[in-house]
């Protein structure tokens, strides 16, 4: 009987048409100029790779099919099985034994399903037609599945015809079909960036939000590298993550970059990135898969608390590290030091010529030359910027300057300018600068605020970005305005004890004698080193007092203490030594008179060394109020300290002092100093002692002058607490 018209029992049409007795799809249109099927008998053997190329390499296969066990089915023009695939022994349940040879429509279509099969196969057969839809299919264990097919007509080499059939399990495929228009969906709809790159890291496919963060159409990205679609990004770190995760498969979550995308090219935005590589489900490499998440509010936030977090910590460190000390210019360099590079790129710390000006002198607050307001760059950082443009020297702003510095220490008002533009530029030059310096140095944003302390303007504080991205904003000016007003009080603070210390030194100088003259029998040098600060300058002195008969009296000493008062104090002391001297009175004698003058002044301590050279006798008589020993340097010998006794410092009153009678040959030298000379915080006074006899004994062949400069620079404290006199002298 013919297969297309079986009996009951002795075949069935192929199992390919649905079961409502209507296809569920329309049938698809005949192939035209299809190339013929394989007509090959299931005996035959097929080598593998039969007509593949032999230039292409095989590939693994794809996951995709997997999943779906399509099982294939060829049935000759009766209706026979002639070829049986391995994926239709798990669909059906017939091994291919079982199934070769027979009639499909007996062994998988159920009786009430016979005459639609047998028509749509002829159908099939003789027209050619292809078509498509859901059959209920008879199973070897007597189960009925819904299948879904795909069926066609083949033509052999040799004419013969074919019925191919395509079946796989209809709820895995509606599962397959869900997911994948389900994920198609998710993907096109979702707020999130999405995308497929390559092994090559070439795109394959975007999703509208990642296009619209990018500004590149979604379909214009695929085959297009990182480097061509993100050019408003650093991509070097994004490749690089992107390659390890190619390669190792681990995932990187939550990566953060930071940019300005095209649709807003004016404000920073912030994403978070994750990178995970795509893998097939025989495990073949896909390529990789990147999600992106706008998280620019919070990275802002953070940002911002960040900032403000950075303002309480400068404002608290404004109180520790600016006004260290009592020094004008490390006071701004420290200020200056401060804000970069956290608040700008460059900073510069301005101070009026007058306010550092004494009363009364030329260009001081009041007079003709202040008018000019003279600025002193103090301090410029990055260090060298301006510093030797202006070489530290006073630069001019006329009274009509327009200058925002000029402005700013006029008015007492800071000024602003957010985005520097090139008309900006004349406005914001210091002294020294043109425009086009600042043009080379990209200037961007720019800020000034005064220094103002005790409601007197001292001078101005600028800063400048030039690398930053983000201009000064109204935050950035508050900051600003805090430090410099903190600056300002440490800088007053400097400019007054800078007065004192110019008026206690002025003072010092006036009561110490100027360069002795020559004097018979001895050759002379001296040198005064005051302290470094106000308070700390002291009544250090020496003298030179010519005495009748060609004597000298040398005189060293120290009044306890420290500025005016002691200043003052050894003035009195000197002025009554002088007095007394004059008498040719023995040493210990004048030094019990001058303990006695002392009552009643406020300073009214002092150590002091008194002696007398005869240059007759040759000899040194002196005495000591409680003050160091002088040193002997003799010409052939190694220095020695001169023994006397040391008795108490002026001004203790009822002790009697001692004179003691030095011999001195010709070219003995004698050194007198002071006790800031040797006295240091690190060092016993014991082991400055011996280092300076150790420095002595190598001056032999230099001149007074050498030795003393030597002496002074060798010895003296660095750190400058205490202020030194030093008296030497030498025997013809």
């Amino acid at each position: 009987m013919d297969a297309r018209h079986p009996t009951p029992g002795d075949g069935d049409p192929p199992a390919v048409p649905p079961a409502t007795g209507t296809p569920p799809v329309a049938p698809v249109p005949p192939e035209r100029d299809a190339p013929p099927g394989p007509g090959v008998p299931p005996e035959q053997d097929v080598p593998p790779g039969a007509g593949a190329r032999d230039d292409v390499a095989a590939s693994p296969p794809g996951g995709l099919l997997d999943v779906l066990n399509v099982a294939a089915v060829v049935l000759d023009d009766q209706g026979r099985i002639v070829l049986w695939s391995p994926q239709a022994e798990d669909v059906f349940g017939y091994t291919a034994q079982e199934a070769l040879g027979r009639f499909a429509a007996r062994l998988l279509v159920r009786e009430e399903h016979f005459d639609l099969v047998v028509d749509l196969f002829a159908h099939v057969m003789d027209e050619g037609l292809s078509w498509a839809g859901v059959f209920p299919v008879r199973h070897k264990d007597g189960g009925t599945r819904l299948l879904e097919f795909r069926n066609m007509r083949l033509r052999g080499e040799s004419g013969d015809l074919y019925a191919l059939g395509l079946a796989t399990d209809q709820t895995t495929l509606r599962a397959v079909e869900r997911d994948v228009a389900l994920s198609t969906r998710l993907v096109a709809q979702s707020p999130i960036g999405l995308a497929v790159l390559d092994t090559e890291l070439r795109f394959l496919s975007v999703n509208p939000a990642l296009a619209r963060l990018t500004g590149v159409p979604a379909d214009e990205h695929t085959g297009r590298t990182l480097r061509e679609t993100l050019s408003f990004l650093d991509v070097a770190p994004v490749e690089s993550a992107l390659r390890r995760v190619l390669r190792a498969g681990a995932p990187l979550v939550d990566q953060t970059l930071v940019g300005r995308a095209p649709a807003d090219p004016e404000r920073d935005h912030a994403w978070s990135v994750s990178y995970y590589r795509l893998e097939a489900g025989n495990g073949k490499v896909l390529g990789l898969a990147v999600s992106v998440v706008d998280i620019t509010d919070r990275h802002r936030a953070a940002t911002e608390a960040a900032r403000a977090r950075r303002r309480l910590a400068m404002v608290a460190d404004a109180s520790v590290r600016v006004g260290t000390s009592l020094d004008l210019e490390r006071t701004a360099r420290e200020l200056a030091d401060l804000v970069v590079p956290h608040l700008a790129d460059a900073a510069a710390v301005d101070v009026l010529d007058a306010v550092l000006r004494t009363p009364g002198e030329p260009g001081a607050p009041g007079t003709a030359t202040a008018r000019r307001r003279l600025f002193r760059p103090l301090a410029t950082v990055p260090a060298g910027a301006r510093d030797d443009r202006t070489g530290g020297h006073a630069a001019a702003y006329e009274a009509d300057d327009e200058g925002l510095v000029a402005r700013c220490v006029a008015t007492g008002e800071p000024h602003l300018v957010r985005r520097v533009a090139a008309a900006d530029l004349p406005r914001l030059v210091r002294g020294g600068e043109t425009p086009d310096d600042l043009a080379r140095e990209g200037l961007r944003s720019y800020l000034v605020v005064p220094l103002t302390a005790r409601g007197t303007v001292l001078g101005a504080l600028t800063l400048r970005r030039g690398r930053a991205p983000e201009p000064f904003d109204e935050d950035d000016l508050v900051l600003a305005r805090e430090l410099a007003g903190r600056a300002a009080v440490a800088v007053d603070n400097a400019r007054s004890y800078q007065r004192e210390h110019d008026t206690v030194l002025t003072l010092q100088r006036s009561l110490l004698p100027h360069a002795p003259e020559p004097r018979p029998g001895l050759d002379l040098a001296h040198r005064y080193a005051p302290a470094g600060a106000a308070g700390e300058v002291g009544g250090d002195w020496f003298d030179v007092i010519p005495l009748a008969d060609d004597k000298t009296a040398l005189v060293v000493g120290d009044v306890m203490g420290s500025g005016v008062s002691a200043a003052t104090t050894m003035g009195q002391l000197r002025t009554t030594t002088r007095a007394l001297a004059d008498l040719d009175l023995d040493p210990a004698e004048l030094l019990r008179h001058v303990d006695r003058s002392t009552v009643g002044l406020r300073d009214s301590t002092a150590t002091c060394v008194y002696g007398v050279y005869d240059p007759r006798r040759r000899e040194f008589r002196v005495s000591n109020a409680g003050h160091l020993p002088p040193v002997r340097v003799p010409p052939d010998g190694p220095p020695q300290l001169v023994v006397l006794p040391t008795g108490v410092p002026l001004g203790v009153g009822g002790v009697p002092f001692d004179t003691t009678t030095v011999a001195l040959g010709a070219g003995d030298r004698l050194v007198l100093y002071t006790d800031g000379l040797v006295e240091v915080r690190s060092q016993s006074i014991d082991t400055r002692l011996e280092r300076l006899l150790a420095l002595l004994r190598d001056t032999g062949g230099r001149s007074l002058d050498a030795v003393c400069d030597e002496v002074l620079e060798a010895m003296r404290d660095p750190e400058v607490h205490d202020d030194v006199a030093l008296l030497v002298a030498r025997v013809h």
